[in-house]
């Protein structure tokens, strides 16, 4: 049986392919397009899925979109009234696109697949795609689900709870309270595009400090599990083009950064404050799910789940907690893989088969791939200079020579990650022991902010001797701190430093992978997922005596990875 999920027309349009309940191929939108978090229908990522399986469209026994479209505008609707007149601006704008082609969603994938399927056209919820996303490739036969993002149709936060080849859905919090939405808002005033740059927030964070968490907590009441609700008149998403009002404004001290200008400290410790909140609420609504569902297994999904830092926490901190796992693909795009999985086991029946402890996402390298013919005629068409290693132990020797030499590698090998995460397949990699890699690469190679810090990989096998996690990170989604071990101590001029000062002080053995506040967003990388990188890194550290690289997307910045 051959199920199609689709996620389009809101933020990272994407399609998933399953073949008898495996996940055949996923990819997103802007991997072909080249326009970044492209919200189209995802016409030649369906084509990728289904070229991957050699079949038709036609061939195809259900197509499953990741929401209910008319319930969704039903809360649209609903908003625009309720805060009428305000809202007319934020309706006018809307209005055109939902009456051409939201509203109408049978007849765009009909029109997207070329008019070759007749079958039929499931709608599960939101959240519901979501927490599928999440418990169904876990290892785990019971789980704890747990969905933070902006907002479905209604739902903004979600508790289910997984067992077996079922999902019950238990609680929700509604728009227009959001814990994501609340973020965006905090990533819109420090400067940033809502719906992108909530992860240079994050970034931005150890660079302050959290001021400002009194303030904050004026815009949000927090329950002692994990519930809240926003003081929407501090708020203009709901009814406005913007994400903040003048009342928050007033609250903070000014109108928002304009983008592009330097961030000041003011951003810095906004930054801070706001993942405070943010991890304090994520570990209450954690500890609530495992005690609503009586699970000690916990799987995340939703754009909140990107938020690594706070993953970390709830993973090194929340009581009763013995196993994490968070969907590589949390955002939008991991709803059309939430889809096709939720038609399979939930509408379907199919049983699922885990062994408890490997999951079912294959490394999520689930995209496009290139034969060497391809590569060398690319090359060939740039003029570039080749060289072909058919072993792959001499291949493995030559770029960990080069890592060894402080030399910057792009790693472009086999299938595509589907996520937001660049996991060794479509890399650039580097020496972390340099400290000057982070801001060379940084601006000369991605042209970006120069706080932006980089990720480590680290061998699986010696994550221990390097960072203070608990359990293996083969997504790049948990940050955990840097061992004692291996920190520098700092001199007393040091740690006088404040804001983007502290970035050019070394921290440790590993300085170009190691942030201000000595955390690593750490990547696991073991001889199973991720083969050609773990032989790299084996004799990176034979050379060097270091487990460790630096590992970032291949992309400059504003375009999709490659």
């Amino acid at each position: 049986m051959k199920i199609l999920g689709i996620s389009a027309f809101y933020h990272d349009s994407a399609a998933c392919l399953l073949v008898d309940g495996e996940i055949t191929a996923a990819a997103q939108e802007e991997r072909f397009t080249r326009k970044k978090h492209d919200e189209g229908f995802p016409a030649r990522a369906v084509d990728y899925c289904l070229a991957t399986a050699g079949i038709t469209a036609s061939q195809l026994d259900y197509v499953v979109f990741y929401e209910k479209p008319l319930l969704k505008f039903d809360r649209l609707m609903e908003t625009y009234i309720g805060y009428a007149p305000q809202g007319f601006p934020s309706f006018k704008r809307a209005l055109p696109t939902w009456l051409k082609q939201k509203l109408f969603l049978p007849r765009e994938i009909d029109k997207g697949l070329g008019g070759d399927y007749t079958g039929p056209i499931l709608f599960p919820e939101h959240h519901q795609s979501h927490a599928a996303s999440a418990f169904y490739p876990s290892p785990f036969e019971k789980a704890a689900v747990l969905t933070i993002d902006g907002v479905g149709e209604w739902a903004s936060t979600s508790i289910a709870l997984g067992e077996g080849n079922r999902l019950k859905m238990l609680k929700e919090i509604r728009f227009p309270h959001s814990l994501g939405l609340l973020y965006s808002a905090f990533t819109y005033y420090a400067g940033f595009k809502v719906n992108s740059g909530e992860y240079k927030l994050m970034g931005l964070a150890p660079y302050g400090e959290p001021t400002f968490v009194e303030q904050i907590k004026q815009l949000i009441d927090i329950k002692d599990d994990g519930s809240y609700r926003l003081d929407m008149s501090y708020f203009n998403y709901a009814q406005g083009i913007t994400m903040t009002s003048n009342k928050f404004h007033k609250l903070f001290g000014g109108p928002p950064r304009e983008r592009e200008t330097e961030a000041a400290q003011r951003d810095m410790d906004i930054a801070a404050s706001i993942q405070v909140v943010t991890e304090e609420i994520m570990k209450k609504l954690a500890k609530h799910a495992l005690e609503l569902t009586n699970c000690k297994n916990l799987c995340m999904a939703g754009g909140v789940a990107l938020n690594c830092v706070g993953n970390g926490k709830i993973l090194q901190e929340v009581k009763g907690l013995d196993n994490l796992f968070v969907q590589p693909a949390s955002g939008d795009a991991g709803g059309a893989l939430g889809a096709a999985q939720f038609a399979w086991h939930q509408i379907l029946k199919n049983p699922r088969n885990v062994n408890g402890k490997d999951d079912l996402q294959k490394g999520s390298l689930l995209g496009p791939q290139f034969t060497n013919d391809q590569v060398a005629a690319a090359l060939v068409e740039r003029n570039a200079k080749s060289h072909v290693y058919m072993d792959e132990a001499q291949l493995a020797e030559v770029v960990a020579s080069a890592l060894a030499d402080s030399k910057v590698v792009g790693l472009f090998n086999g299938r595509a990650e589907f996520g937001p995460r660049a996991l060794g397949a479509r890399s650039i990699i580097g020496d972390p022991r340099n400290p000057e890699m982070q801001k060379i690469m940084n601006m000369k190679i991605k042209f970006r902010e120069s706080f932006r810090p980089f990720a480590p990989c680290v061998l699986e096998e010696d994550m221990d001797k390097y960072f203070e996690l608990r359990a293996p990170s083969p997504y790049m989604l948990l940050v955990g701190k840097v061992k004692k071990s291996i920190q520098r101590e700092l001199s007393a001029d040091d740690l006088k430093l404040f804001g983007i000062a502290k970035l050019n002080v070394p921290r440790s053995s590993v300085p170009a992978v190691t942030h201000v506040d000595y955390s690593a967003r750490v990547q696991s990388v073991d001889a199973v997922r991720n083969p050609r990188l773990h032989r790299i890194m084996t004799d990176f550290k034979a050379k060097t005596d270091c487990a460790v690289i630096i590992n970032t997307s291949f992309n400059v910045r504003g375009e999709p990875i490659k």
